[in-house]
């Protein structure tokens, strides 16, 4: 088992913190984390597929122990994540890899896609969406925000969404064995967004969502025309996005491959081996 090394690199204005382990001359998972968390989440998953393969896992600006300057005046937008990911990606010479796209490292690295198609040699999607019909009850009051833009409606999500019971929620809810989900985990999520002015880029961050949905046909257009190998694993208690999203690819991929587990939103925590092993399973049948 190799070690996991913990490591910033400087790309876009932006001190990138990520983990990676593995042989670089192996072929390369990159890991993208989702809301509220950060590389944290494939802490137990990195040093099992690191036996095979090459894996990096970076935090997003705004997430974990990722840091912008203040003088950098960073504009936390999706379109933006994806290009603070791409410089990251170039800087460490990564010219191809499968992607473990998580909820908000689905739109970022189907961004990347639409620019590099070549570059995506296979997709593992956890709760990763691409289809309005993915999108669960949880953005109801979301799609309130993007409609309206107001303070109060801001607010509003500000006190329900980004709180620690709905972080913690996140974990817990739909999962039959919450009592193995170590509390570091969503205690952590949520000191790292109680950092002065974190609450403001999660909302700012709410709002830029709804850019990714006029992209979602593109995203199955590139499903459709690349032929990339996909692996969907879903929880299936996810309120966030809902099992729809994952049987989705099966219109677009003809050989997408869908599990639904008996899990929630963070399907990963406590499952690691489960995943690996199907991971390991696909990436082998394709080659990769």
């Amino acid at each position: 088992m190799s070690v996991t090394k913990l490591s910033n690199i400087t790309v876009d204005g932006v001190d990138v913190f990520y983990r990676a382990a593995g042989n670089p001359s192996l072929p390369t998972l990159l890991l993208l984390h989702g809301f509220p968390s950060s590389s944290h989440q494939y802490r137990n998953l990195i040093p099992i597929l690191s036996k095979s393969y090459h894996v990096v896992a970076p935090d997003f600006p705004g997430f974990g122990f990722t840091t912008v300057p203040e003088d950098r005046h960073y504009q936390y937008t999706f379109a933006n994540l994806a290009q603070t990911t791409a410089a990251f990606i170039d800087a460490l010479r990564i010219s191809k890899f499968t992607v473990y796209i998580f909820d908000y490292g689905a739109p970022v690295a189907l961004r990347l896609a639409l620019d590099r198609p070549d570059a995506i040699t296979g997709i593992i999607t956890q709760n990763g969406n691409a289809y309005a019909e993915g999108l669960g009850g949880f953005w109801d009051q979301i799609k309130v925000y993007w409609a309206s833009n107001s303070t109060e409606d801001r607010e509003n999500l500000r006190k329900t969404l980004l709180t620690l019971a709905a972080t913690k929620w996140q974990y817990e809810n739909g999962n039959p064995a919450f009592e193995n989900v170590p509390p570091e985990t969503y205690h952590l999520d949520y000191a790292l967004m109680e950092r002065p002015g974190n609450k403001d880029i999660q909302l700012d961050l709410f709002k830029n969502y709804e850019t990714n949905l006029p992209l979602y046909p593109k995203f199955q257009e590139y499903f459709r025309t690349s032929n990339v190998p996909i692996l969907a694993v879903w929880g299936s208690a996810d309120q966030i996005f809902i099992p729809a999203g994952a049987t989705a690819f099966k219109k677009d991929s003809k050989t997408a491959e869908v599990h639904l587990l008996d899990a929630p939103h963070f399907a990963l925590e406590g499952r690691e081996q489960v995943f690996a092993d199907l991971i390991l399973e696909f990436l082998k049948r394709h080659g990769i």
